[in-house]
């Protein structure tokens, strides 16, 4: 009987030990597929991931050229403004912020790469590719800042030679304007005239001729009034109305510069030839009745 329990015994603990084997192989099993499924999606959400950062970047080139077209039209407008430049100075700010963020994305990216069971070298690839755009940008953003940079002081320059032209501008402008008006004060000045057209008494009254008896006339001999003459300018007086019926000019006048003549039995001057006219004096004195 105890020969028929012994082999019984040990079928069973054998039997046992298969079943409870067969469990823990399960377990470890399930712990693989388990764990090889989390890398799986751990590396597909790199993967995606990394998807979304080379459309990011693409965008970021994008934005550099077309921060270069803004640059490249704005250096060559003449009504360019400050504000124009301070935008595009933010513009490159922000685009390097945004670069340096993509930089630490990426490299998180493969440090999780680096730490995965998963070698995927494709992944790998993409990254020192990613790595290598990045830097691209960067390098085209500071281009572009050193360019900027390059024509900020170059408006600074040609600002100040403008200030400075304006100023020379204004001080030749304002010499040539007060030349001007010298030059006019003095054309006036040659061409003021002075005339009287009185009797024979005014004329003495205002010590303008001198005559006595069997003495010759002298004219404006002493201290003459100045006043009593009228103010007039050669080159608009023609023509002189002396509302009288007798008239003689007393003063050196050429006779053969002007004419008297008769208008409606009024005695007018006429003066034909203006420049011989005043050669010999410039003050006119006319006697009449």
């Amino acid at each position: 009987m105890k020969k028929l329990l012994v082999p019984a015994l040990c079928a069973t603990l054998l039997l046992g030990a298969c079943q409870s084997k067969s469990d823990d192989e399960k377990a470890q099993e399930q712990a693989l597929q388990d764990a090889s499924k989390q890398e799986l999606a751990t590396a597909v959400a790199d993967r995606d991931q990394l998807l979304g950062l080379v459309n990011e970047i693409s965008s970021g080139m994008d934005q550099i050229k077309r921060l270069e077209n803004i640059l490249t039209v704005t250096n060559g407008m003449k009504g360019e403004t400050a504000s124009q430049r301070a935008q595009i100075q933010a513009d490159i700010a922000a685009i390097q912020q945004t670069l340096q963020q993509r930089r630490e994305q990426l490299a998180d990216l493969e440090a999780k790469l680096n730490k995965s069971n998963v070698n995927n070298a494709s992944l790998r690839k993409t990254i020192e590719t990613l790595r290598g755009q990045i830097n691209s940008q960067s390098a085209e953003i500071e281009t572009l800042r050193a360019n900027l940079d390059s024509a900020n002081r170059t408006i600074g320059t040609l600002t100040a030679s403008v200030d400075s032209l304006n100023t020379t501008v204004t001080t030749v402008t304002g010499e040539r304007d007060a030349a001007q008006q010298e030059s006019t004060e003095l054309t006036n000045e040659l061409n003021t005239c002075y005339y009287v057209a009185a009797s024979n008494k005014e004329l003495k009254d205002h010590k303008i001729i001198e005559s006595g008896f069997l003495r010759k006339t002298k004219l404006m001999k002493g201290d003459f009034d100045q006043s009593f003459f009228t103010v007039g300018d050669k080159r608009t007086l023609t023509s002189l109305p002396l509302h009288s019926k007798k008239a003689r000019v007393l003063s050196n006048q050429p006779a053969a510069s002007y004419q008297i003549v008769d208008e409606d039995g009024q005695k007018v001057l006429k003066i034909t030839n203006p420049d011989l006219f005043w050669s010999l004096s410039n003050y006119l004195v006319i006697k009449i009745d």
